[in-house]
């Protein structure tokens, strides 16, 4: 089966819009069509090899689509069922899926980025995440989708598999914000505007936004924040201090990316607080903290690989959450593209031109 895709072949070089033989699902597999794909701003960082991605590789970690064919041993879909490709599969069966945690299931830690297809030359292709949503269609694993409502809009619903599972995950399931509490959120792009409304639907007591950009600043208070900081013009650190009877906050939700702020982050979390990092600079990013935070203040510092994300008692939530308009997207929705602008997509989300900007025009299918 053929698909239509953008293929990374060479670092910080355009995309390539070609043909790829994605073959028929094997066992275990499913075919997908793609409805929408969100482009994240960790794919400009793997199209700048910051990521350890290895050419030729498609991009793109969660889609929306439609089931088109089904391998051998798939009996609980049906062709036409419309499914959130995750970005994160739960194989039930690995170590970490039976401690709890299939965040870290071994099928995505250890396997890698799998081969899903060849261009026209026989060259093999890679999925990024084993999804590779930059396509018309996607050659996935079982254990990597959900059911979705048939009414729940495509290009909404694509952002549950990346920045609302991220973001809620760390909000409800990492730090487990309490009612009244004060949480601090470092960074406003798409994740950090999704904790914000996170932190509001937990019930937060204070949400104070941080970030230099003026206008996320402006849309963090729309959605929900109590107060916005500028952290080039004040002391992040200090400001959400002095809000909170000068203890620092009960939660932070890093989700900037660079090592000064997640060093920042585990700063302004209080005595016994919890410091949820969920943004990588660089897969070699090295991080400064001072000792103290980290042992005699009895602080809580905890990775966030997709919220730690449990496919089956998660997902249903956030779904319901955004089928109710709890969770208000068009904010964090700022373009529709077809796939042969990603170029320009990938230019608008570094610089921060774009929030989520997601294809749902896959046109020029090769059949």
């Amino acid at each position: 089966m053929l698909a239509r895709a953008a293929v990374l072949t060479e670092f910080n070089t355009p995309f390539a819009l070609t043909s790829i033989d994605l073959g028929s699902p094997s066992p275990g597999q499913v075919l997908v069509r793609t409805l929408a794909a969100p482009f994240c701003s960790t794919d400009w960082m793997g199209w700048r090899a910051m990521r350890g991605k290895r050419p030729p590789v498609v991009l793109g970690h969660t889609a929306v689509g439609e089931v088109e064919a089904l391998g051998a041993g798939v009996t609980d879909l049906a062709i036409g069922d419309r499914v959130l490709v995750a970005g994160t599969p739960q194989c039930r069966e690995c170590f970490y899926c039976r401690q709890g945690r299939p965040d870290q299931c071994s099928v995505l830690m250890e396997q890698g980025d799998p081969v899903v297809g060849a261009m026209p030359d026989g060259t093999e292709v890679r999925a990024a995440g084993r999804v590779g949503a930059y396509a018309s269609r996607l050659r996935v694993d079982r254990i990597q989708l959900h059911p979705l409502p048939a009414d729940l809009p495509a290009a909404e619903a694509s952002l549950l598999g990346c920045g609302i599972s991220t973001a809620f995950g760390a909000v409800f399931r990492i730090a487990e914000v309490a009612t009244g509490q004060a949480v601090a959120v470092l960074g406003l792009g798409h994740l950090g505007l999704w904790a914000v409304q996170a932190a509001r639907l937990a019930g937060a007591g204070e949400v104070i936004g941080i970030d230099p950009h003026p206008e996320r600043r402006r849309l963090a208070l729309e959605l929900g924040a109590d107060a916005v900081v500028d952290p080039s013009g004040d002391d992040a650190v200090d400001t959400v201090r002095a809000r909170t009877a000068g203890r620092g906050a009960d939660a932070v939700i890093e989700a900037a990316g660079s090592a000064t702020a997640t060093r920042e982050a585990v700063l302004m979390t209080r005595r016994a607080g919890t410091a949820v990092l969920t943004g990588v600079a660089h897969a070699d990013t090295e991080v400064s903290i001072p000792q103290l935070h980290l042992t005699v203040l009895g602080k809580r510092v905890l990775g966030c690989q997709n919220g730690q994300l449990v496919l089956d008692r998660d997902m249903p939530e956030w779904i319901a959450l955004l089928a109710a308009g709890r969770i208000d997207a068009s904010r964090i929705l700022t373009g529709r593209y077809r796939l042969d602008e990603i170029d320009g997509v990938a230019r608008r989300s570094q610089s921060l031109d774009d929030l989520s900007g997601v294809f749902v025009d896959f046109s020029s299918d090769p059949g």
